[in-house]
């Protein structure tokens, strides 16, 4: 049997931060924490960045996860957008390395594929999947945080897939 093991997963955004703690003991996934890390619209950019890294620093100071998963960018028709996304997820990875996580990247068509069966499925059809996965029956978070939460189940499931097929 495995020691569990708790993921912090992260759906970075520049105004919204999704963020969900899933740990993993004997094959059953529990929900430990979810939420939103918002930040003050239209103010500046770099204390909204200070606020998604000092925000995750301390999820993980009250949830301890042993590792972390993040969505990664996703080609935006708008650069300017594409530029602030990157800028938020990189805030919140430096929180996560300053802590000791590995961060593990996973793209949004894949954590969708793990848990819908389609890469392009909809935020409704993620969250949902992602209660039933969790045991509970409606989700009443936001769906950022549905698509955190979706990270991290994700990361859960490819180590698991990595561990059969013999690596680490």
């Amino acid at each position: 049997m495995s020691a569990p093991v708790a993921v912090l997963g992260l759906d970075p955004g520049s105004q919204v931060t999704g963020y969900g703690v899933v740990r993993e003991s004997s094959g059953r996934a529990e929900l430990i924490a979810v939420g939103t890390i918002r930040t003050p619209s239209g103010g500046d950019m770099a204390a909204r960045l200070g606020t998604i890294y000092s925000r995750v620093a301390e999820l993980i100071a009250a949830h301890g996860p042993t590792e972390a998963a993040i969505e990664s960018v996703f080609v935006a028709k708008n650069p300017g957008s594409a530029i602030k996304l990157g800028q938020a997820r990189g805030a919140a990875m430096a929180a996560c390395a300053v802590a000791g996580l590995t961060v593990a990247d996973y793209a949004p068509t894949l954590v969708k594929k793990t848990l819908v069966g389609a890469g392009r499925a909809e935020k409704e059809q993620v969250a949902f999947m992602v209660a039933q996965i969790l045991g509970l029956r409606k989700p009443d978070w936001a769906l950022d945080a549905s698509d955190a939460l979706a990270v991290a189940i994700c990361h859960l499931n490819q180590r698991r897939m990595r561990k059969l097929a013999g690596g680490a």
